[in-house]
């Protein structure tokens, strides 16, 4: 395994392909980098491919709670600046969506393009996020499961796929209590509806059409106001698991 090393943390990342344009993938909250598996498979002959664990997820190494958003999207620029990107297409997804979003507004000439998926301008609300990191901090993770299957993919998807499923909900659980938690913070303080019109990187949106924590129509603001794409895909909020062979058909076509 490969690791970066930050004042405060470290950060575990992969590295795929060997030649073509670069291609960042930012998993979801309480994920890992293995939340990408199908893209890469799909993507790696066409791009050079990094992705990594977010702080607290994964392997990476978890900095005491609470972090910001603008935490998160340094993280992303340690990366690039470590393997001397300039310039690289960013994916993300959920909360990966709002650090592509802040990348694209804070960071833009270090963008190509810019896709973000399952997310929103504003992902729920303080007092949610308060109430679901107290829940976390009092019980652990391992009472959301069945919850996050319901949220995370379609009832035939989870009887489908039930090996990949369960990998994934794995990750989940074996997620850092302190990570989650700082997660949560980013999340109920992160809101960039009045800063979407600063966005002029080439954008992408894509949204699970059953996806009912971040709708198509959330999607659709944020192509609106970026003069972006928008495309809509069969499943709920891991659409790229869920629609994998679409999901990469569709980032293939906006990259290249």
């Amino acid at each position: 395994m490969a690791f970066l090393e930050l004042d405060t943390h470290t950060l575990h990342y992969r590295i795929d392909g060997e030649h073509g344009p670069w291609l960042m993938f930012c998993n979801s909250l309480g994920t890992d980098l293995h939340m990408w598996d199908e893209q890469v498979a799909a993507l790696a002959g066409h791009f050079r491919i990094l992705r990594y664990d977010r702080r607290g997820h994964g392997e990476s190494s978890a900095p005491p709670a609470p972090y910001a958003l603008a935490d998160l999207g340094a993280d992303a620029l340690a990366l690039m600046d470590a393997f001397h990107i300039e310039r690289t297409a960013f994916c993300g997804l959920s909360i990966g969506g709002l650090v592509a979003q802040w990348l694209a507004i804070n960071a833009p000439q270090r963008l190509s393009h810019v896709v973000v998926c399952a997310s929103a301008a504003r992902i729920g609300s303080e007092e949610s996020w308060r109430t679901r990191a107290l829940a976390v901090a009092a019980h652990g993770l391992a009472p959301l499961r069945a919850a996050t299957a319901e949220r995370w993919f379609g009832d035939a998807f989870r009887r489908d796929a039930a090996t990949r499923v369960g990998q994934i909900l794995d990750s989940f659980e074996a997620t850092s209590v302190a990570g989650y938690l700082g997660c949560c913070a980013a999340l109920g303080a992160a809101d960039l509806h009045a800063q979407l019109g600063q966005i002029h990187v080439p954008l992408l949106a894509i949204a699970g059409d059953d996806d009912a924590v971040c709708p198509p129509s959330d999607l659709q603001h944020i192509a609106e106001r970026t003069g972006g794409a928008l495309e809509v895909l069969p499943g709920r909020h891991l659409v790229n698991v869920e629609s994998a062979a679409g999901f990469s058909a569709a980032l293939q076509r906006f990259l290249l």
